[in-house]
């Protein structure tokens, strides 16, 4: 007994800590079937010690929980999540539960593909949007309104002006623009996703809604929750089809199934299909069809007894690591790859593996001449799991870093608190050639053609250097390279003379400062209008901008500073690019907020907390996310939480929302109140 409740004790830390990665950081350190094993282990201890089973065991609860970042919204009803089956033995168990529960023998289901992505709720008011907020904890969710808008599937107006309607359904990122994030966050030396899910719910909680539009996410709707004044809803299957007809995209693959024979083949059926769908699937979703039976199932406090995840079991593979080689990137990183015995895996040909970084192949402590099993992160990445070290080889050796660029030779650098080597050469061939490719990057300044294959002919040419050489190129030397002719030619400079008008925030991004992503490039381009005050921008001025930290200002300096760097700047306006421009943001003066440093907690009643966010720094405020010394007021609303608690150890003073209206108005400033 003593054993067990240690392990229980155990089990629930790992998991706690697993969704607190997945669902909050969107990151995670376990893979779909480690996790599963965890949660199915605790199930199982709780079932032979019920003693041991408490309110709030990660069984009894949904995972995650809101986050910080947007306003917290309680939902009408609470969203559940789904109990699992790995197996047609413990699926017939679910439809035998089903049975004791109803009374009868279930028949008539709903089968419909598992969206590897966040679920969310969205609210319509008179046929158009007015809320969307994800699940969180299932009872409380984050206000993301602002960047749902911003994808296109998800109607903004409605097919029938309904006066209230709430529905649910899954937002995701299709493999292509998957593939693409990550390619663009490697070359940009930032980690990537592990897989679309993550990436999916990094994008819908980004603070900028321009961010999440540049990332090509997709929605499908599963459920009608509720319909004021709408037609009767008698089974699953009608509502799909009235949310089809009010515009919601719904998936082609959903198939009514009568038994639960019909059931097994229709997920079959998805299962063959999964690797050539244009989004990542990890099982299937079996749901009663008729409404009546399925409020008679009910649900337990975490999942509805009428529905359940039929979960496809991981594919894996054993190959051999034959080498581990290093590639250079864009920043000069690099990057331990495993060359592998070319193996099947999840219907494609893997014959290669991202080791991500020299830590990473030391934990594993993958080695040449190793067995390994991978798995494709998101079915799309492949990852090495593990290593066989039983069938280790004898004169296998610990993998070594080189001391030294393997492409040209200079000596690498590791900084300080970074988990990257580095090539300083700002000459280096591979650098040279991923800064290019960044460059014309579709992110970048969008010059479609400017591909791989072109890339390496103009640099083994000797027809470019960097990337202010592509100004320079004209049609007739492109038409002579390899499969290149005068209209492919001409095409690609038309492109190349486009990206001229691409605005500052687009540049800054292309040109690759390290530290300097999309959104930074953003807030850059606003607050000095052209690269030639960002250049000019002293430091003590750059670690001022409110989003940009010491890190980015530093990286900002160092690179302006080089000489090659504003030689660079110095060719590309001569060529036209970035001339424009953008006209920097004006700074707000005179009011309750200029120059003040402002924290928000808990829920605003009259507005939600990107509303609070704008209306504050449009008066010249910074929104922070942290309580510090440094903070002016914290902002408390209902149930607000550790903020609040800090702000009252640290002395800060604290407004109450009615204050914070009072203040953003213009109103008399009264003082400030401590919220009980």
């Amino acid at each position: 007994m003593t054993d067990s409740a240690a392990r229980v004790a155990e089990l629930r830390r790992l998991i706690e800590r697993a969704r607190e990665r997945y669902y909050v950081d969107d990151a995670p350190e376990l893979s779909d079937a480690e996790y599963d094993a965890l949660e199915k282990e605790l199930k199982e201890l709780e079932a032979l010690h019920p003693e041991l089973r408490t309110p709030d065991s990660p069984t009894q609860v949904v995972g995650g929980r809101p986050s910080e970042t947007f306003a917290a919204v309680r939902h009408t009803t609470p969203l559940l999540s789904l109990d699992n089956a790995y197996g047609p033995d413990e699926l017939r168990a679910w439809a035998a539960r089903l049975d004791r529960a109803i009374g009868t023998t279930p028949e008539g289901f709903v089968v419909e593909p598992k969206i590897d992505g966040l679920s969310i709720s969205v609210r319509y008011r008179n046929g158009r949007l007015e809320r969307a907020v994800t699940r969180g904890d299932g009872l409380v969710g984050e206000d993301v309104t602002a960047n749902v808008r911003t994808i296109r599937s998800i109607p903004q107006k409605l097919a029938e002006p309904v006066r209230a309607l709430e529905v649910r359904g899954e937002v995701f990122m299709p493999r292509g623009a998957f593939q693409e994030l990550n390619r663009r966050r490697e070359a940009d030396g930032e980690p990537a996703f592990a897989n679309p899910r993550n990436a999916a719910a990094g994008a819908v909680r980004m603070k900028d809604p321009r961010i999440t539009a540049e990332r090509a996410l997709d929605a499908f709707f599963y459920v009608l929750q509720s319909e004021e004044e709408g037609p009767t809803i008698r089974s699953h299957r009608e509502g799909l089809e009235r949310l089809g007809a009010l515009g919601f995209p719904t998936n082609p693959l959903n198939r009514a199934s009568a038994t639960l024979d019909d059931v097994l083949a229709a997920i079959g059926a998805i299962e063959a299909a999964r690797h050539e769908l244009p989004y990542e699937i990890d099982g299937a979703v079996v749901k009663l069809d008729d409404v009546a039976l399925q409020q008679e199932a009910g649900a337990t406090s975490k999942f509805p007894r009428w529905a359940i995840a039929y979960k496809f079991a991981a594919e894996q593979a054993s190959t051999t690591v034959r080498a581990i080689g290093v590639q250079v990137g864009r920043t000069g990183a690099l990057t331990p790859v495993a060359e592998l015995t070319p193996v099947l895996l999840a219907g494609t040909t893997v014959s290669r593996a991202t080791l991500h970084n020299e830590d990473e192949v030391a934990r594993k402590d993958v080695r040449a001449g190793d067995t390994v099993i991978i798995e494709k992160a998101g079915e799309i990445i492949p990852q090495v799991i593990r290593v066989v070290v039983e069938a280790r080889p004898p004169d296998a050796v610990p993998f070594v870093l080189p001391t030294a660029c393997p492409v040209c030779g200079t000596p690498v650098l590791r900084e300080e608190g970074e988990v990257a080597s580095r090539c300083p050469s700002p000459t280096c061939p591979a650098k040279r050639r991923e800064a290019l490719l960044h460059f014309a990057s579709r992110t970048g300044m969008d010059i479609q053609g400017l591909g791989e294959a072109l890339v390496d002919q103009l640099l083994s040419r000797g027809l470019v250097r960097d990337v202010a050489d592509v100004y320079a190129l004209d049609a007739g030397v492109l038409a002579a390279l390899d499969r290149m002719g005068k209209k492919s030619a001409a095409n690609l400079v038309a492109q190349i003379e486009a990206s001229k008008e691409r605005p500052l925030h687009r540049v800054l991004y292309a040109l690759g400062l390290r530290h300097v992503g999309e959104r930074a490039a953003r807030v850059l381009a606003s607050r000095f209008g052209t690269i030639e005050a960002l250049a000019d921008a002293p430091l003590e001025v750059l670690t001022e901008v409110h989003e940009i930290g010491p890190k980015t200002a530093h990286s900002v300096r160092a690179f302006f500073e080089a000489a090659d760097h504003r030689e660079l700047v110095r060719r590309l306006a001569a060529a036209g690019v970035g001339v424009g421009g953008e006209p920097p943001a004006p700074a707000a003066t005179g009011t309750a907020f200029s120059g003040k440093t402002v924290v928000l907690t808990g829920t605003l009643a009259s507005m939600s907390r990107d509303q609070a966010k704008a209306r504050i720094e449009a008066q010249g405020g910074r929104v922070a996310s942290s309580v510090s010394k440094k903070t002016d007021f914290v902002v408390a609303g209902q149930e607000a939480g550790g903020k609040l608690d800090r702000a009252r150890e640290l002395g800060v003073a604290v407004l109450d929302e009615a204050e914070l209206v009072r203040r953003l108005e213009g109103g008399p400033l009264l003082p400030s109140s401590d919220p009980p």
